[in-house]
């Protein structure tokens, strides 16, 4: 059962509340910066274009006094540019001492995520972890327990290893792991209630990087706890490999009503835009059917019918144009994102597929006539000719938009359920 993951986002959640797809318990997009957070500007700059891309919540390295410092300039430069996204201090191994000695960071940050395995070693652990915690209850902040297999507290696993050697039906070495990342979590939070946190404040991830283990993690956590639960492929890869990894995983879980936050963990190739995390996200949950973020291109894929290139790059063209449009028509256009389009390049399935969209357009395919029917609703519109069809066409999604979805105007909906605007996030 998901919670209520508008309040998951800032913490404060109802645990147990919320209902499997309504639009009172949307599953919520996150991000995380790459940027040194001590470089306030660059910091800001990449946080605002997470958000516009359609982060709901970023998560900023928080690793040293002079990133600590800038946590509060950063706050206001973004309220400042009128982006007021939740942000999440990401604390390893200092942060019981950064969160004391940097006030202002603990109070404009509106999660702390502690990892468990990187709290500190022996006597320590326990004392540290309870100096962040009770942080988090001073400032009122929510708290991310965030375990990862590549940083499980080595002490706990050598206990159960011990254990499980001494127990006559031993856990296998994978089966051992996943268990030791399950009580890590689960063991972590009670400790956190115990110290006066409430429950209702508290979001747990335990995150894999093999699909199967993820899976398997994550269906037992949502059996043994009540907790609201952060998903997300730990060091999914690269390009393809990473996109796919992702969604199978993330895919199987939300299908089963599992997770209420998900972050996709994509390995950005040289210079390309950290917001293509954010869009792999989105994208997951649009195909879903969970949420709607931005109007989605159904286009064929092309065969000998269609050697031309002209339906691809319109199709490329009219989704990049869509998704840079959606900043401003989410303020203006409620329900623009359930808006489907349609790009097809021939014949056979085009006018079909154009009929079914809200607005579709079957380009000629090699040897038929270079006509392009339009259909708006089902209904064939006009047919557009000559060098202009890309310009024109876009110029009939552009009416389209402002005549259907704006305030009181008609809204289709083909999804179920509509987008949180991220003003509602505050």
């Amino acid at each position: 059962m998901r919670r209520n993951s508008l309040q998951v986002m800032i913490g404060h959640v109802p645990v147990g509340g919320g209902l499997q797809g309504s639009v009172s318990a949307p599953v919520v997009v996150q991000s995380m910066t790459n940027t040194d957070t001590a470089d306030a500007k660059s910091t800001i700059q990449q946080v605002f274009e997470l958000w516009q891309a359609g982060s709901e919540v970023v998560r900023i390295t928080v690793n040293s006094p002079e990133a600590a410092a800038q946590v509060a300039n950063i706050r206001a430069g973004l309220d400042a540019l009128g982006c007021n996204v939740p942000l999440v201090g990401d604390f390893h191994y200092n942060g019981h001492k950064l969160l004391n000695a940097y006030p202002d960071c603990a109070q404009a940050l509106a999660k702390y995520r502690i990892n468990p395995g990187n709290v500190g070693k022996g006597s320590k652990r326990d004392e540290q972890f309870a100096a962040m915690i009770e942080a988090a209850i001073q400032y009122n902040k929510s708290v991310r327990i965030g375990v990862n297999w590549g940083s499980l507290d080595q002490a706990k696993m050598a206990q159960m290893m011990d254990d499980n050697g001494k127990s006559p039906s031993p856990m296998s070495s994978d089966e051992l792991m996943r268990e030791a990342l399950i009580q890590s979590a689960l063991e972590s939070a009670q400790q956190a209630v115990d110290i006066g946190l409430q429950p209702n404040q508290i979001i747990i991830s335990c995150k894999v990087s093999n699909v199967q283990d993820l899976v398997k993690v994550y269906r037992a956590l949502a059996k043994r706890c009540d907790y609201p639960l952060h998903l997300g492929l730990t060091e999914a890869g690269m390009g393809s490999k990473g996109i796919v990894a992702s969604t199978a995983a993330l895919s199987l879980l939300l299908q089963e009503g599992i997770g209420d936050t998900i972050r996709v963990s994509l390995t950005p190739e040289p210079n390309e835009s950290r917001t293509k995390e954010v869009v792999v996200a989105q994208e997951i949950l649009q195909t879903m059917g969970i949420r709607s973020f931005t109007p989605l291109v159904t286009a064929c894929p092309g065969c000998g019918r269609t050697t031309s290139t002209y339906f691809q790059e319109l199709a490329m063209q009219i989704q990049s144009y869509l998704r840079n449009q959606m900043p401003v028509w989410r303020k203006s256009y409620p329900g623009v994102e359930n808006m489907s389009v349609a790009v097809m390049g021939c014949v056979v399935n085009g006018p079909g597929e154009s009929k079914l969209a809200n607005i579709g357009i079957s380009l000629p395919g090699t040897g038929e006539v270079p006509v392009a029917p339009v259909f708006v609703d089902g209904e064939k519109t006009v047919t557009l000719k000559g060098d202009n069809i890309a310009q024109e066409f876009q110029a009939i999604v552009e009416e389209y938009v402002q005549k259907n979805y704006a305030e009181g105007g008609k809204l289709r909906t083909n999804l179920t359920q509509k987008t949180i605007p991220i003003s509602a996030v505050n």
